[in-house]
């Protein structure tokens, strides 16, 4: 028999990640991003703690270990990067390259899901706060 889980994951707008000339700094300018090991074309779902949106093509998946596992979407989904909300389903406990994910949009109190997305392969990352820069 085959399960099917649908996965609904939603991302609270980080503090001061927009602008105020409307254009939408990354949330990566703060970090050093490093590479570790080889990317992997699937993760455990079990062991996903929380997802951060990081924009339109990237979202960084932190495990219960503390690791991170970025998923660099291969082509750009549409309102991802703003609505930082998406949902997945899959009939196993892994979230692979080959899964889609729908964004998620808020209107009028009801959830709606949007364009849906193929996910890429799995690269685990380190991200280090850069140091301040005094002016």
């Amino acid at each position: 028999m085959r399960f099917q889980t649908t996965i609904i994951i939603a991302s609270a707008l980080a503090a001061g990640s927009v602008a105020f000339a409307g254009e939408r700094k990354s949330k990566d300018d703060k970090y050093i991003i490093e590479t570790v090991g080889e990317a992997q074309s699937c993760i455990n779902r079990s062991r996903i703690r929380s997802t951060d949106v990081i924009d339109d093509q990237t979202i960084d998946f932190k495990m219960i270990n503390g690791d991170i596992y970025r998923n660099n979407l291969p082509n750009k989904c549409g309102g991802l990067g703003f609505e930082e909300a998406f949902s997945y389903k899959t009939s196993t406990n892994r979230l692979c390259n080959v899964d889609i994910i729908r964004v998620l949009s808020q209107t009028g109190g009801q959830i709606e899901t949007r364009g849906a997305c193929g996910l890429g392969d799995f690269q685990q990352i380190t991200k280090t706060k850069k140091p301040k820069t005094e002016s």
